[in-house]
């Protein structure tokens, strides 16, 4: 059994908590310049989180050069499936000429290329808690010592060009390499907040690209099928929205997008149908009496309505009536009712159904507002 499946079958409870990139370059920058100050590199050096606590981390590589020091700690995320488990994080400090403290990103940083992230275009990839405790760590160490030198500080990570390959950096405009990010300092196994940050800065991303259509999905395969269907939209315009249906909703209605297009399959659509916004599958079961009255709503036979009720999977009622355009239809409607409702603004709403295969089960396109008559409470 890998690592992986392991920490999967842990109990949440049990489960360890890690530390942000941006712990880890702390960390390493303060052991750093206290080289640069002393000479000797120390083994480990703590750090205050924003969190409220001291953590310790260890130094677990250095160079050392005339005016320069390097130091490297592995990131620990604990039990957390985070694609920069095991990443080298790297801070290189040197005496700079100018005074103040200048911050930037090395090899395997990503650089901001396009508006709506936190961090300004051109800049490294340094998310602003994370800029503010390196800096803090700096003005200390001017402080203890009494250094009236400029500090230089470049944070890097050796595998960050390919680590960045498994996150959505590409999309938000982030090029090189990883984000340093972190408002805590620690990982939480399995945290939503993570999730619901990338979803907010998909969205401000696509904002300020001049995004005025959005299309949100619950997963990669549904997002390759709205892209075949969307074609002519930009990759900005694309959003994972996972299981947080209604927080993306909310954040898009907030940030006044004119028309959204909802794209995914049975299992969590099934639910979005009956005006449940957290689609996980342990939060929301599939209601088959739900279904099967939405299919006796559009005129489905009893004796298809009694299999509805048999079903063990929303797929499978998929199956069941993927001959009945009808049927899909109202489903998709029902999802935009619900979808409106809970923005409670003047949005253009559609919604698509896919199967698993890929072929369109049914959809309900551009809808601002619905009749009592349209839509089924269940």
């Amino acid at each position: 059994m890998n690592a992986q499946k392991q920490r999967n079958k842990k109990d949440p409870s049990q489960m360890r908590h890690g530390y942000t990139t941006g712990a880890c370059a702390t960390a390493m920058t303060k052991a750093a310049l206290q080289a640069l100050v002393t000479g000797e590199v120390p083994n480990e050096v703590t750090i205050y989180l924003p969190v409220g606590q001291y953590v310790t981390f260890k130094v677990t590589a250095f160079e050392m050069s005339e005016g320069r020091v390097m130091c490297e700690t592995i990131k620990d995320a604990g039990d957390d499936p985070d694609a920069t488990h095991q990443a080298r994080i790297q801070s290189t400090v040197t005496y700079a000429k100018k005074e103040g403290i200048h911050l930037d990103g090395g090899i395997g940083v990503g650089r901001v290329t396009k508006a709506g992230l936190p961090v300004a275009v051109g800049q490294a990839a340094i998310n602003p808690v994370p800029r503010k405790m390196i800096c803090g760590v700096v003005q200390e160490a001017i402080d203890k010592f009494k250094l009236n030198h400029g500090i230089e500080v470049v944070i890097s990570v050796p595998d960050g060009v390919e680590i960045a390959e498994k996150t959505l950096n590409g999309r938000l405009g982030i090029i090189g390499g990883i984000s340093i990010l972190g408002t805590r300092g620690t990982v939480v196994p399995f945290s939503s907040s993570a999730y619901m940050a990338s979803i907010v800065q998909a969205i401000n991303v696509a904002k300020e690209a001049g995004c005025e259509h959005l299309v949100i999905t619950t997963g990669g395969r549904s997002e390759k099928f709205a892209m075949k269907q969307y074609p002519h939209l930009p990759e900005e315009a694309f959003i994972e929205m996972g299981d947080f249906v209604g927080f993306t909703l909310k954040n898009i209605a907030r940030k006044k997008i004119p028309r959204v297009s909802l794209v995914g399959m049975m299992g969590k659509f099934s639910k979005v149908a009956q005006g449940v916004m957290m689609v996980h599958s342990k939060s929301a079961p599939v209601s088959f009496e739900f279904l099967a009255g939405m299919a006796n709503k559009v005129g489905v036979e009893e004796d298809i309505q009694r299999d509805i009720l048999q079903a063990n999977t929303a797929s499978q009622v998929g199956e069941i009536l993927q001959e009945n355009e009808a049927f899909f239809e109202a489903l998709c409607r029902n999802c935009c009712y619900y979808a409106l409702n809970h923005m409670n603004e003047k949005i253009k709403v559609s919604t698509t159904l896919y199967a698993m295969n890929g072929s369109c089960l049914g959809k309900a396109e551009n809808i601002e507002k619905l009749d009592e008559d349209d839509w089924y409470r269940g």
